[in-house]
């Protein structure tokens, strides 16, 4: 029972990464982009240097430095990274086990690593930076054939299959764990889906109305456009919003129910409490990790 909860809480985080369509999409634009620019810079940019003491860093760095950039940058751009962040500021990570913290990081990696591992790949399986770094080792004069680019081509491919079985095993996981079923997992990926379009939507509108409120109160008027008046009127105002129902909305969440019913966000869960006008049980819900 106790590896069964384990599973099925690590599959809460994992599901973030698999169940939508958008980052499935996402990480293969960015594979495709990275093939891209690899193909690039290994036809315009690649030059070996031919220089006993510097071929092993060039062809090391072509290969590494360019990858290491590309997870970082995966990393900051992740919005889980900064959910974590977040988390950990406001609540101090009170509820987050090892375990979850553990999947959650899988979870911000795993996508992290989309481009560096493509960008490895390729540049195994094209052997020229390979070749440039073993050469430092190697005399070609006693080689014949010298330079051969099947010991990288094997690497890459053991790399790219690697990764398959790695991808196989988690998808197993995640279906043979998850506490939902696969109808509702659908549901649930385009309900996040929608909520983070519509909040962002919402969101920018609230802050040009807000805006306009606070420069018309300096000016006297404020410039619109026609469709802006329009969407003005019809909402007449825009109040600020509390730090603290700012913070209960911002955070690390896993499915939760209540009394039965689905909890698909910490927004879910924050407008759930708020109809109920229970102010001390949304103090107590929404200031914790679930």
């Amino acid at each position: 029972m106790a590896a069964y909860a384990l599973v099925t809480e690590n599959f809460k985080f994992m599901s973030l990464f698999f169940k939508s369509k958008d980052v499935m999409i996402f990480n293969g634009l960015i594979a495709l982009g990275t093939v891209a620019g690899q193909t690039a810079y290994s036809v315009f940019a690649f030059d070996c240097p031919c220089s006993s003491g510097r071929n092993y860093c060039y062809g090391l760095a072509a290969i590494g430095a360019p990858a290491l950039a590309f997870f970082l940058i995966g990393i900051m751009m992740n919005k889980s990274t900064w959910d974590l962040v977040s988390e950990c500021r406001l609540r101090n990570c009170r509820k987050l086990s090892g375990a979850a913290s553990f999947a959650l990081l899988g979870t911000i990696i795993g996508r992290a690593v989309v481009a560096p591992l493509t960008w490895t790949v390729l540049s195994l399986l094209r052997g020229k930076a390979y070749t440039c770094a073993l050469s430092e080792f190697l005399d070609p004069r006693t080689l014949e054939g010298f330079p051969s680019d099947q010991g990288s081509e094997l690497i890459g491919w053991l790399l790219v299959a690697g990764m398959s079985l790695a991808v196989f095993l988690m998808l197993c996981v995640k279906r043979c764990s998850s506490p939902l079923g696969y109808l509702q997992e659908d549901y649930w990926s385009e309900y996040r889906s929608n909520e983070k379009t519509l909040f962002q939507r919402t969101a920018s509108a609230h802050a040009l109305f807000l805006a306009a409120e606070n420069v018309k109160s300096f000016f006297g008027f404020v410039a619109l456009e026609k469709e802006e008046k329009e969407q003005l009127a019809e909402h007449q105002s825009a109040g600020p919003i509390c730090s603290t129902n700012w913070n209960r909305v911002t955070g690390v969440y896993l499915y939760r129910e209540k009394n039965g019913l689905p909890l698909y966000s910490r927004l879910n869960k924050w407008a759930t409490y708020s109809l109920e006008n229970n102010v001390e049980a949304m103090e107590k819900e929404m200031d914790t990790f679930n």
